[in-house]
């Protein structure tokens, strides 16, 4: 009994670190690891953390066990709060932007 007991609250301490999502179409739930709050992007768009791979485009994310893919979007909720990038062409002004959820290129 003692043993289940340490089993089970293991279990709940090691996932409370992670997010629980919904799976693609007939593969249930998948335990993604919550992004950090601030994510620095390098030249390209890709970010790895815990195992699996995510990808920013047009200030939404997905991710998945490969870099080739299939995506999954991750829901909003698990958002990091700030996207820096580091790669050429991409300022501060462009990081400062995103912070507050606005892309520079969708002014025009």
């Amino acid at each position: 009994m003692k043993r289940i007991f340490l089993a089970l609250l293991f279990a709940a301490v090691m996932l409370s670190a992670c997010v629980v999502v919904p799976g693609r179409r007939g593969h249930g739930v998948v335990v993604v690891p919550p992004l950090p709050s601030i994510v620095v992007l390098e030249e390209e768009p890709y970010y790895h953390h815990s195992g699996y791979y995510y990808y920013y485009q047009n200030d939404r994310w997905s991710y998945s066990n490969s870099r080739s893919g299939p995506w999954v979007d991750l829901p909003r909720g698990h958002y990091p709060k700030e996207v820096r990038f580091k790669g050429k062409g991409r300022g501060d002004e462009r990081s400062r932007d995103l912070k507050r959820g606005h892309d520079r290129g969708d002014r025009d």
